[in-house]
């Protein structure tokens, strides 16, 4: 009797075994498949975030690596299927084969989570750049959805100013099929591409924004200088008259030469102030139609023809300030260039004894210069616009001289 007790519990013993390798079994089994579903996750975040060399490794690694966990786990399937622990018939040898065979699948399943588990640590580069770029994609949409509506509210302050903005509202427009593309989301066209056309669509919206915004400004200053151009020019055109009498008195007083050169200047003043008349007229009416682009490219031109009437019309009346000057003493305007000549002397003979030639050779040949200018001043007509320009030269050697030195000097302290 003790005997039959010691055998039973013997195999009762061996039952609970069994039991325990089938449950320590199943919680492998349970952490294997929770493990591979959290794998799965991470892989199908990094292929819908990117399609690179990197993410189809990963994606063929981890199909290679799940067809192991499947046979693993149909094993482990099979083997708890070919094991009732529950009949009462369970025979020794029977309960020890389910503890072998249930603990070697155990063993299996546990290997497979290592094995699983050192894969995932492989991907966390991967994934932690998936992650980032899907933590962008709520704030890119709604940044990108803020500014569109911030665009539209712009264009419909403009408009309530008057102003059309008709260029403004296509570009706004043009943005539909990317905001449609765009809700679509990256369920169709990938996180990756839906982070970038959101970008893009705040992008345009915030440009189309700040150029509505100043719109109004923009308006407001072409208006001002309409009305400055416009002053601009009617004085122009009054001292463009001014010249013929300009002209008659260098014809009368001075020689051909100092005057031949503006000859030409009345007509050419009165055509650009004709053009620029016209030029302006065509600003107004790009004004009027809210052609700012337009409008200002007309306003720079006009700019652009008064400039050069300005200096036109100024050199006139400069060129007999200053020959009136120099006709009524000339020794003046000697004695200016002759201090810019002593005065590069000086500098070139400063801790020398004598000059180095490449500086004395152009000085000597200014003076040399002014004293022949002068000279020809005793003609009976004398060129004095020549003279003037002739002096110019002279002082502008003088000067590149000097420039020359303080090079020199300089390059050698360094």
């Amino acid at each position: 009797m003790t005997t039959a007790r010691s055998w039973w519990r013997r195999g009762d013993n061996l039952r609970a075994e069994a039991q325990a390798a089938k449950d320590a079994a199943a919680q492998a089994f349970y952490e294997l498949d929770t493990a591979q579903r959290d794998l799965e996750i991470s892989i199908e975040t990094i292929s819908a975030v990117e399609e690179s060399a990197d993410s189809r490794r990963a994606l063929s690694g981890f199909q290679a690596l799940g067809e192991r966990i499947d046979q693993v786990s149909a094993a482990y399937i099979a083997t708890v299927d070919a094991h009732d622990l529950d009949r009462d018939e369970l025979d020794h040898a029977s309960a020890s084969r389910a503890v072998s065979e249930l603990t070697r699948a155990k063993d299996d399943l546990v290997n497979a989570r290592t094995e699983l588990e050192r894969y995932q640590s492989t991907m966390t580069p991967l994934l932690n750049r998936a992650e980032t770029q899907l933590a962008r994609l709520a704030p890119a949409r709604e940044r990108a959805k803020q500014s569109l509506l911030a665009a539209s509210n712009a264009l419909d302050e403009v408009r309530a100013a008057g102003i059309t903005a008709d260029d403004l509202a296509a570009r706004l427009a043009a943005l539909a099929p990317e905001l449609t593309k765009l809700n679509e989301g990256p369920a169709k066209h990938g996180v990756k591409e839906t982070v970038q056309r959101a970008d893009d669509i705040r992008r345009k919206a915030e440009a189309v924004r700040a150029e509505a915004e100043r719109l109004p400004e923009q308006a407001r200053e072409i208006d001002k200088r309409l009305v400055s151009l416009r002053t601009r020019v009617q004085a122009l055109g009054t001292r463009a008259e001014g010249v013929a009498p300009v002209l008659s008195e260098l014809r009368r007083r001075f020689s051909l030469a100092c005057w031949e050169d503006l000859q030409q200047v009345p007509e050419q003043a009165d055509q650009a102030v004709r053009q620029a008349e016209a030029t302006l007229a065509e600003a107004r009416r790009a004004r009027d139609g809210q052609q700012w682009a337009q409008a200002t490219a007309k306003l720079a031109e006009v700019r652009t023809l008064m400039d050069d009437v300005d200096g036109a019309v100024g050199a006139a009346g400069d060129r007999l300030r200053r020959l009136n000057e120099v006709r009524k003493d000339p020794k003046a305007e000697v004695e200016r260039t002759r201090f810019v000549i002593r005065d590069a002397q000086r500098l070139a003979m400063q801790g020398r004894s004598t000059p180095e030639p490449r500086h004395a050779r152009p000085l000597d040949e200014a003076v040399a210069r002014l004293d022949r200018a002068l000279a020809a001043l005793e003609g009976r007509h004398p060129d004095y616009w020549a003279f003037l320009t002739e002096t110019a030269a002279v002082r502008e050697t003088a000067n590149r001289v000097v420039s020359n030195i303080r090079e020199d000097r300089a390059a050698g302290r360094a």
